[in-house]
């Protein structure tokens, strides 16, 4: 994982989307199971997800935590007919969305986020290699 360069694109997202805040910002990728832990604990969800958010923000402070879980992006990208990398970077848009407060709970809030986000995971694409977020090649 690039852990720079997915840290350069929540930089740039969180200026772009909070420009008169200051940011306190963490982005963390789990496994299945801390995911699962979280998901469980917080939204009462069983097993794994995307994404997780929390706000601890006011009007004049961005400060939150991001929970990405890679294993999901890998499985829904081919769900979906993309990346994994592209999906890291939809999670990642999702959640500061979340934090700049868009809700997608009602068909109606879902759909105007879901405009802003591909919106953002347009401009990402267009302006960050997003292809080396996630090295297809394993360690020996």
């Amino acid at each position: 994982m690039n852990l720079p360069l997915l840290q350069e694109i929540a930089l740039a997202l969180a200026r772009h989307l909070f420009p008169k805040h200051s940011h306190e910002l963490g982005v963390y990728l789990v496994n299945p199971r801390k995911m699962a832990d979280l998901n469980e604990k917080f939204l009462g969800h069983e097993g794994p997800t995307d994404v997780i958010t929390f706000d601890y923000g006011d009007t004049t402070m961005l400060h939150g935590e991001i929970f990405i879980c890679a294993a999901v992006a890998r499985a829904q990208a081919k769900e979906f007919s993309t990346t994994p990398q592209q999906e890291i970077v939809r999670y990642l848009v999702h959640g500061m969305l979340h934090l700049r407060g868009y809700d997608d709970r009602t068909p109606a809030k879902r759909a105007k986020m879901k405009r802003a986000e591909e919106k953002w995971v347009r401009w990402v694409s267009a302006t960050f290699p997003v292809a080396k977020i996630w090295s297809r090649k394993r360690a020996a």
